[in-house]
């Protein structure tokens, strides 16, 4: 994540991830999550708040999640349907489930269907939000696979050309093993900023740069300013990755439709037909790397061609050339031995919801 949106240490409270899981974990469980399912929302929460994506780890989702469990838009109790199914294929209906809770367990089953037939395809619909997708993907990197996953959802985005916002933020992860390097893991939102990155500058009083949201009328705006300045409708207006078309905003729009597409039409989901604000679907991907070459043979590969990103000129400034997924190990090692950054409104909301649920704040 941008050093622009990380919180500043003057700001924010070391949290250890241990006391944070288990203070999550609770919080599930008071609002009628089994232990498995809480266990698991929080492992993926967590895993984002320890690999810096500040935006989908407790600061900026829990609240939302815990307020969609009390009054009802998710379910805490969902028994998972496979309502299609092939050898190398499957839709599930995620019975009003938070997405980060049927994601991964939708990534099991595509990993069970590569082991068997090389790869494993699985759409999700009638599911709520996702959590960092990159979770769901790394699943499949951990298991010698290549592992994609997807989620399309709202109207955020506008496109190239448009005035209207028609697409979510609608992110794409990829994650591949490699051997003595990190993993390669991208996850990244087809709009030029996550939305939720909005949320943070807003927070710390951070300006948004230009190109990364539209004016009022859909114009793109290449001045920039405070978050604050864009009021509440800026989480609807957000320019695709790339911002103008000169600089390529065709190519995140065009992301962002196929997206839509591998999760809401190919999972029959309701409300892509009409665009519908509240749609949500999601999609996750495996393919065995036994099913095309030797696994050894891959990862050394990967090794030689991270190694070579990695070890690269960096530009004048620049101490290093990264690749997706360095930083965010590097971030993880860091913050298991110093402890997670929590923007200290953060700290007060968890001391709020604690005494509201009748859970110890064991957090500082």
């Amino acid at each position: 994540m941008l050093k622009h949106f990380q919180v500043p240490e003057s700001e924010s409270t070391r949290v250890k991830a241990d006391n944070l899981r288990s203070t999550v974990e609770e919080l599930f469980r008071k609002v009628g999550l089994s232990e498995k399912d809480a266990v698991l929302g929080a492992n993926v929460l967590v895993y984002a708040d320890l690999r810096g994506v500040d935006t989908h780890g407790v600061s900026n989702m829990l609240r939302y999640y815990i307020k969609a469990y009390t009054d009802g838009t998710i379910n805490p109790t969902p028994n998972f349907e496979i309502v299609h199914e092939t050898p190398s294929t499957a839709t599930i209906d995620a019975d009003g489930a938070l997405g980060n809770i049927v994601a991964p367990w939708a990534m099991e089953l595509a990993i069970e269907k590569a082991q068997k037939v090389g790869s494993g395809g699985i759409a999700i619909r009638n599911s709520g939000h996702a959590g960092a997708v990159g979770y769901h993907a790394r699943m499949a990197a951990q298991a010698d696979m290549i592992g994609m996953a997807m989620t399309a959802g709202g109207n955020a985005m506008l496109p190239t050309f448009g005035a209207e916002a028609k697409l979510g933020t609608n992110p794409i992860a990829w994650a591949a093993p490699a051997r003595n390097e990190e993993p390669f893991i991208f996850d990244a939102a087809m709009t030029a900023i996550a939305g939720n990155k909005i949320g943070l500058a807003a927070r710390m009083g951070k300006p948004l740069e230009g190109g990364w949201l539209g004016n009022e009328d859909g114009s793109p705006d290449m001045e920039g300013g405070q978050a604050a300045e864009f009021g509440a409708g800026s989480l609807r207006r957000q320019l695709p990755m790339g911002g103008t078309r000169e600089l390529g905003s065709h190519k995140g729009y065009s992301l962002g439709v196929v997206v839509d597409i591998m999760c809401g039409p190919l999972s029959a989901a309701p409300g892509f037909r009409s665009a519908d604000i509240n749609r949500r679907a999601h999609y996750v991907q495996a393919w065995d790397i036994a099913g095309f070459c030797d696994v050894d043979e891959f990862k050394d590969d990967m090794d030689g061609m991270l190694n070579g990103l990695r070890t690269s000129k960096p530009i004048p400034g620049e101490d290093r050339v990264l690749y997706a997924g360095l930083y965010e190990a590097e971030t993880e090692v860091e913050r298991t031995r110093d402890g997670i950054p929590l923007h200290n409104e953060v700290i007060d909301w968890f001391k709020s919801i604690c005494a509201e649920l009748s859970v110890d704040y064991t957090l500082s």
